[in-house]
């Protein structure tokens, strides 16, 4: 299986690339047509959600992206 690689791009979509999935919160896939990129919105303004339609250049999103490190997850609590 090829590596999947999820670029966060500045003022922009998140593109990701290589063997994926997508599918809605019931499981159901998204029909890709064989493409294996494809840029997801995080503006809120595309007409096409959950894909980018290049709505954030029109509707002033901005957000510059610097890669971090994440803090170790919680332990999850027992529910015995």
């Amino acid at each position: 299986m090829a590596a999947t690689k999820i670029t966060v791009n500045h003022n922009g979509s998140l593109r990701i690339e290589g063997d994926f999935e997508i599918v809605d919160p019931e499981g159901k896939p998204f029909g890709l047509a064989g493409r294996t990129t494809v840029g997801l919105c995080r503006c809120g303004q595309s007409s096409n959600k959950p894909f980018c339609d290049g709505s954030h250049k029109a509707c002033g999103f901005a957000d510059t992206v610097v890669a971090r490190e994440l803090a170790p997850p919680k332990p999850k609590l027992s529910t015995l």
